[in-house]
């Protein structure tokens, strides 16, 4: 199914092309490309209002996923009832923040922003990490992923949440 990768800010480049190829290369390895799955890229502020309204924080983050299956099970795949319900869900990434967060830490910026899609495609598979135990099961799948990537790209990408609980 598609893949809409949007840009809707101006404040940091998105080269669409090599960031989709690698969010196709995930939804391969992840065995979602059935499904619909939305993109889309914003900037501090947008990423703000959208964590302050939804998850109640006032500051900007990296990434906020928004899964069309609610409730689904850590892992499981969404077994639509209906042509319509092959909907994945909408990741956001605040492509600000995380450039931000790489210039900060000399790391490469589009290796950031494919393990931020890594991230945030897990939660839409029903992974959480608000307790050490769910953030476990979710590194493993990050890392699991990451690692499969990194043979078909020649990267050495690690997991978003490496030091979470660990």
């Amino acid at each position: 199914m598609s893949l809409i990768l949007r840009n809707l800010q101006s404040v940091i480049p998105v080269r669409r092309v090599p960031l989709r190829a690698r969010i196709e290369l995930l939804r391969h390895i992840l065995g979602i490309r059935q499904f619909d799955l939305g993109v889309i890229c914003v900037d501090n502020r947008g990423i703000q209002r959208l964590n302050r309204t939804y998850r109640k924080s006032p500051s900007p983050t990296d990434v906020l996923s928004f899964p069309f299956h609610e409730n689904l099970r850590a892992g499981a795949v969404p077994q639509p009832e209906c042509p319509d319900d092959f909907n994945l869900g909408d990741i956001f990434l605040g492509v600000e923040y995380i450039f931000g967060q790489c210039q900060e830490n000399g790391e490469n910026y589009y290796d950031v922003l494919t393990v931020t899609v890594a991230h945030g495609l897990c939660h839409l598979l029903g992974y959480k990490h608000s307790t050490a135990a769910e953030w476990h099961e979710m590194y493993h799948k990050e890392k699991v992923t990451l690692e499969a990537l990194n043979e078909v790209t020649g990267t050495s990408l690690q997991p978003l949440t490496k030091n979470l609980f660990g």
